[in-house]
């Protein structure tokens, strides 16, 4: 599928140019003034008026700095947004989206969602009477069951993480626009390379660009595109109050990261694919999860609404102590959190990503103690093959 994600995004400046030239002609790939072939860092933390009467475009970087102004328009143009914005980490640019909500304000939220993000509606937001329903997105009865007097918004997060759900994003849109709520979307796992949600109708789009987008594991940003300037109004006023802003150094290192994009995303999209399909045919595995394969429940749903299926595939070995021998016995992959970054990075969700969700609530959602996470890098799949085999026959 992934040939497919390079037409045109009817919302840019640039609807000549395919997805795949935007990522290195972005509109300030060039530096205006010394013709220099990336944009400036611009380490400073505040700006000269020459005129009093007539203040510049930056005075103050927590408001605005020409780095990550940058930045921003490059993710908005990706995006086909109105306006983006960037911040010092994914899960600062979900806290200052959520923070749009007041005390009494409700959201419809997936059920499976990442940990952190539980983590910040149930410790954090809900001591601000900010309330939150967890519902299987990918069933749109329940979410239109959902919804109360009260409710304000809905966040999805397709794929899922860790069990690669899909939610039909233009059902979702179709019916919370109908009910005047905001929509939201993580859309961390395929990027604007294999999906572009704004097109569908969702409202505000966000991203731990530490992932694919970074692409390296040297930088911790997230960011947020508006689809409407009033949203991102509200986005800036929350931004430069709430001071979580990315630094001039790591807007540059994201950007860098951006521009090869689409050769990584290409490259281990295909790897994964070889990986979950030789998943599949072990007995040894009790589940794969992954939209690419003919069996998965959402595959239909993801291929309306993405171009390709991703580098993440999740599996289940059956028990937790199988799952913690595999870990201590691979080779290549890196064991750690996070996800999307040239070298292969294995993650058990139990004890990492979703650590803060209570075990009961993990195992509802189907995150066993089994259950690993595999994002694929830039290696050669048969020696990430090879050493997985090894890891999974000794234990």
């Amino acid at each position: 599928m992934s040939e497919q994600n390079n037409k045109p995004n009817s919302n840019d400046h640039s609807p000549e140019l395919k997805f795949d030239t935007k990522l290195l002609h972005f509109g300030d790939e060039v530096d205006k003034t010394t013709g220099a072939s990336s944009v400036p860092i611009y380490q400073a933390s505040t700006f000269h008026h020459f005129d009093i009467f007539n203040p510049p475009q930056h005075d103050y970087s927590r408001s605005g700095n020409p780095t990550r102004q940058a930045l921003e328009d490059y993710i908005t143009l990706l995006e086909g947004g109105a306006r983006g914005f960037a911040y010092s980490s994914g899960m600062a640019a979900i806290s200052s989206v959520f923070l749009m909500f007041s005390a009494g304000d409700h959201m419809i939220v997936t059920e499976d969602v990442y940990g952190g993000t539980y983590r910040l509606l149930t410790s954090i937001l809900s001591r601000m009477q900010i309330e939150t329903t967890f519902v299987d997105m990918t069933n749109i009865e329940e979410v239109k069951a959902a919804i109360k007097p009260n409710t304000k918004a809905v966040y999805m997060e397709t794929p899922s993480n860790p069990t690669l759900r899909i939610t039909d994003i233009a059902a979702v849109t179709s019916w919370a626009q109908e009910h005047e709520l905001i929509t939201i979307l993580d859309n961390t796992f395929m990027t604007p390379y294999y999906q572009r949600p704004i097109e569908l109708g969702v409202d505000i789009v966000v991203h731990s660009a530490t992932k694919f987008l970074g692409g390296h594991s040297d930088v911790l940003a997230g960011l947020a595109v508006a689809r409407t300037e009033s949203l991102g109004r509200q986005l800036k006023q929350l931004q430069n109050g709430l001071g979580t802003v990315l630094g001039a150094q790591e807007s540059w290192l994201l950007m860098r990261g951006m521009k090869t994009l689409g050769a990584r995303m290409a490259h281990s999209e295909q790897s994964t694919a070889k990986l979950a399909a030789w998943l599949s045919g072990r007995s040894d595995i009790t589940a794969v999860y992954y939209p690419g394969l003919l069996d998965h429940p959402g595959r239909e749903a993801h291929e309306r609404q993405s171009t390709g299926y991703g580098a993440v595939v999740s599996f289940d070995v059956g028990s937790g102590d199988r799952a913690k021998a595999v870990l201590n016995r691979v080779k290549l992959p890196i064991v750690a959190v996070s996800l999307g970054a040239v070298e292969s990075i294995l993650s058990y969700p139990a004890m990492m990503s979703h650590a803060a969700m209570p075990a009961e609530v993990r195992r509802d959602r189907g995150i066993t103690d089994g259950l690993l996470r595999f994002s694929v890098g830039l290696e050669d799949i048969d020696d990430l093959i090879a050493d997985l085999d090894q890891a999974l026959q000794e234990s």
